[in-house]
């Protein structure tokens, strides 16, 4: 009897094992796809009722919004003068389209936005029928550093504060603390303005590493989803869908960490030319960098960045398919266990990087799942990139290279209401590239 049942224990700690081990390493990741209940991919069906309470102008004593409330953000509201702003789980604010609405924490304040995995916090348009670019967005500005000449910035998107120090950012403090975002969605933001182009969902200006940044769901934006200018930030469990300009904008010496996030691109919403999943620069193109200043340092695991296609080579041709990643000269990018999706190609790297021992130092893939895209890791405009694959596909970086359908490769990406964008278990079969 003992016997049988020592090795009845040690069957069920082999399928224990069995089962802590059975989710794939690369892309999103978890047990449980974390996407569940927070998320809304269909943002348009749902209705979240009239506005209850008017914000608008400057925020300047501690205040609170209650999920019994619907909130209309009049125009472009400052939370100033080192304020808290709290929002309850399972609020709603609402974005006036008329005066295209948008909400900053000013530098020295704070938001804490603590959603729920059951109860998030949404931000969304103020029109019946719902498009990207309704209403502005959502500005959070701190004191870490920039690498800007001076140090510090101003937002350049056309808002109307009552003193400049209300969009001002950049510091020397990488620690600062701007509150707490989680379990947040924004959608329908990105509002165009005719001087200053579009508005991004969430701009994160010279935050600081202590500002807790996680389960954050970007949907239908016209410009930007996630725009990091400087700062010091560790983002976890975001999702950026069916943007019109990139997922990920990130500039100006952020040093940024980015693990377990998506971005679903759409060909037939996205901006020809400048929409891809990620686009890092160090400073703005028409700039030469200053190299004694902190340059834009990117580490990322398990992100997942999928193209949707109904026609894959058809769209590719007729130039509707950008590239996923594009990288800046002055950048240091680090990638692991990856997924990059039907693409043309994966990624592209700026023209004035030089391809040699250095640099290549300083951009590193491993480990990383390139499905069904056009060409892996090219240089812009250069004729021949037989280098660069060659380099990046050897065994010592350990990426692997694969054409499969959606269907074959995500559990469930047609899901067109809970989708599951976690790679099939063993379905990895490809080599390495010799």
């Amino acid at each position: 009897m003992r016997k049988i049942t020592i090795n009845i224990l040690l069957l069920i700690v082999t399928l224990s094992c069995t089962c802590i081990y059975a989710q794939q390493e690369k892309g999103i990741t978890g047990f449980e796809n974390w996407l569940n209940n927070w998320t809304q991919f269909k943002a348009n069906k749902v209705v979240y009722g009239e506005p209850t309470q008017i914000l608008s102008g400057n925020i300047i004593k501690d205040t609170k919004l209650y999920k019994k409330d619907v909130y209309l953000l009049l125009g472009d509201v400052f939370v100033k003068d080192s304020t808290t702003l709290v929002i309850e789980p399972g609020t709603v604010i609402i974005g006036d389209f008329k005066t295209k609405g948008s909400l900053t924490i000013s530098n020295g304040s704070t938001l804490i936005a603590n959603g729920k995995n059951t109860d998030p916090i949404i931000f969304t348009s103020s029109r019946s029928v719902k498009k990207p670019g309704d209403w502005g967005g959502l500005f959070i500005l701190g004191d870490a550093p920039i690498n800007k000449n001076g140090g510090t910035a101003v937002l350049n998107f056309g808002l109307n504060p009552t003193d400049s120090r209300s969009i001002s950012y950049g510091g020397d403090n990488p620690n600062s603390n701007s509150g707490i975002l989680r379990y947040v969605r924004i959608e329908y933001a990105g509002k165009r303005t005719k001087d200053y182009g579009y508005f991004n969902a969430l701009t994160l200006a010279g935050v600081g590493k202590d500002t807790t940044l996680d389960n954050l769901m970007i949907s239908y934006c016209e410009g930007n989803s996630f725009s990091i200018l400087g700062g010091n930030v560790t983002l976890d469990k975001l999702v950026s869908y069916r943007s019109s300009s990139n997922d990920y904008q990130i500039n100006y010496g952020a040093q940024c960490t980015i693990t377990n996030s998506l971005a679903v691109k759409s060909p037939y919403v996205s901006k020809a030319g400048a929409s891809r999943c990620l686009n890092i620069l160090n400073h703005d193109p028409d700039t030469t960098p200053d190299l004694s200043k902190t340059q834009t340092v990117v580490e990322a695991e398990n992100l997942t960045l999928i193209n949707i296609s109904n026609d894959l080579e058809n769209d590719i041709k007729i130039g509707l398919v950008n590239e996923a990643i594009f990288i800046g000269d002055a950048v240091t990018f680090k990638i692991d266990k990856s997924v990059i999706s039907g693409f043309n190609p994966a990624v592209i790297l700026g023209k004035k990087i030089e391809i040699n021992n250095e640099s290549l130092e300083k951009l590193v893939f491993t480990r990383n799942y390139f499905n069904s895209c056009n060409g892996n890791i090219f240089v812009k405009d250069r004729r021949s990139n037989d280098d660069l694959e060659n380099w990046y596909g050897s065994r010592a970086f350990n990426n692997v290279y694969s054409k499969g359908t959606d269907t074959e490769t995500f559990i469930d990406a047609k899901n067109v209401d809970s989708p599951d964008y976690r790679l099939r278990i063993n379905r990895i079969i490809a080599t390495n590239n010799e």
